[in-house]
């Protein structure tokens, strides 16, 4: 029997997969695992269910993604991609018709799923490891415990193709047009600071916070202004990637896509690698490639030599230290911290920016 909170859930699942799955008779979810969800980014729900299909006995795994209560964490690209679900699964879907990474296979968008009332989606589970975010992939887990100097290296390297396979994608061949921001068809790296201007101002709701300031004032100043824009998957780290044999077997997360020049998700993968190892005062694994090596595998991915990667990397904590006060401001309204030590704005991810800028932080770090 399923725990009585999680009814609801299950009733509703089994509605969108009997609509999925016409031909199924005796469709069941046999089990059903909903993580405690904090309403920061989107409940991910693992399913199994079994039915009968022609009188042979079915059954599979699953993962569904639903809207979080509150709304999705990052800022909106333009109007009709409000909901992070709906982004999510029509950027998934035009990634998978590329066939230039492995994407998880897809069942159907539900804009309220019945009796939630959430918008959701299902896609097929897959088998594999994940890097840990806490306690950092870097400090402990397979990485630094059981994998070896080349498994390592091989890890780092197939990621950095998908992200290459991802940079590899025309975005207006490939009909991406609704995402873009300009609605001109010409999206530059200014419409994304404006993004991230009105976002951030409107998360501090009248507070101050200097460095932030000082990033988007930096980035407007020194603007590449470079034109050959691409499909950006925007959250591009090893822990958003499901790892098979060291091989990437499935890319995930991309409610923060969006259209920029691709050095974009360069710079925030080598902002995620300073933080987990420089930020933290964590010695390199061995086998574990330098930031300077990353930089040259992606160029041997892409055929090009890469542009502007201070400027992306600076571009990315900008970003991450945007998204934090969304998230502080979350952890307070649920409950997990007081009003007086929300880190909203004095983070890790602040300081990091400070630093990475050589400009003084007048609000230290309490996270």
């Amino acid at each position: 029997m399923l725990p009585i909170d999680q009814k609801g859930y299950e009733a509703a699942i089994k509605s969108y997969l009997t609509k999925e799955k016409p031909q199924a008779e005796n469709l069941e979810i046999i089990e059903l695992d909903i993580p405690v969800a904090t309403g920061f980014s989107n409940e991910t729900i693992i399913f199994t269910a079994s039915w009968e299909e022609e009188g042979e006995k079915l059954s599979e795994k699953f993962v569904g993604r639903m809207e979080p209560k509150d709304g999705g964490m990052f800022p909106v690209q333009r109007p009709g991609l409000e909901k992070s679900c709906y982004l999510q699964h029509r950027i998934m879907k035009t990634v998978a018709e590329q066939n230039v990474v492995p994407i998880p296979s897809l069942l159907s968008y539900e804009e309220n799923l019945e009796s939630i009332n959430r918008s959701f989606f299902a896609m097929s589970f897959v088998e594999g490891e994940v890097p840990s975010d806490n306690p950092r992939y870097t400090v402990e887990g397979f990485l630094v415990e059981s994998s070896t100097p080349e498994e390592r290296r091989q890890l780092i390297e197939d990621g950095l193709n998908a992200m290459a396979g991802i940079h590899s994608i025309d975005w207006q061949d490939a009909g991406l047009e609704w995402l873009d921001p300009s609605g001109s068809g010409s999206p530059t790296t200014k419409n994304q600071i404006d993004i991230w201007r009105e976002y951030s101002q409107t998360e501090l709701n009248g507070r101050e916070h200097p460095v932030l300031d000082s990033a988007l004032s930096w980035l407007e100043a020194n603007d590449p202004e470079d034109g050959r824009i691409g499909l950006s998957w925007g959250d591009s780290r090893i822990g958003n990637i499901i790892w098979k044999k060291y091989r990437a077997a499935a890319i995930l997360d991309w409610e923060a896509c969006s259209l920029l020049p691709t050095e974009a998700d360069l710079g925030w993968w080598l902002m995620f690698d300073r933080m987990s190892f420089d930020d933290m005062d964590v010695k390199r694994m061995e086998g574990y490639p330098t930031r300077e090596e990353m930089v040259s595998i992606y160029e041997t991915f892409t055929g090009q030599k890469t542009r502007d990667t201070h400027y992306w990397e600076v571009f990315a904590t900008m970003r991450f230290c945007s998204i934090f006060i969304r998230l502080g401001d979350r952890l307070v309204d649920a409950g997990f911290m007081q009003e007086d030590s929300n880190p909203a704005i004095p983070n890790m991810v602040t300081a990091s920016l400070a630093k990475y800028l050589g400009i003084n932080n007048p609000t230290p770090s309490i996270l």
